[in-house]
């Protein structure tokens, strides 16, 4: 199952996973440009780490997180977050057109939910049991 992963994590980096990573990267440096909005870009650069190397590890919510994570989510969905789902998808559907590339298409499907709310979620290994109240 590991060399699973491992082969999977590497096709992903190479037909995918980088030129998704820059995007995470580009948007998380103009984040870091104001003050006010750095958190955006350390959100920013932890989802660029997750799409460089997606399989093995899943999105968890964060016990505690309340109504200020929901509120930045929003703020994140305005500014940065319609866009790299919309790369998501448009990733997911070239992939999806060989046989070949259909697990690598559903590992950026995966990852809309993280590019929409990277607030009050944390990416933890798949092997890491979870507390009943995390999806």
């Amino acid at each position: 199952m590991a060399l699973l992963r491992l082969i999977l994590n590497i096709v992903w980096l190479v037909v995918a996973g980088f030129w998704l990573a820059v995007g995470y990267v580009i948007a998380g440096l103009i984040c870091c440009v104001l003050i006010v909005t750095i958190p955006f870009g350390v959100a920013s650069f932890r989802m660029a780490n997750y799409a460089l190397w997606p399989f093995g590890r899943e999105m968890a919510r964060r016990p505690g997180a309340g109504g200020a994570s929901t509120v930045l989510n929003v703020i994140w969905v305005i500014v940065a977050g319609w866009w790299l789902a919309i790369g998501h998808i448009v990733t997911a559907v070239g992939l999806a057109i060989t046989v070949i590339g259909i697990p690598m298409a559903w590992a950026s499907l995966k990852m809309i939910p993280v590019a929409l709310a990277p607030f009050g979620n944390e990416i933890v290994h798949s092997d890491r049991p979870r507390e009943p109240w995390q999806f």
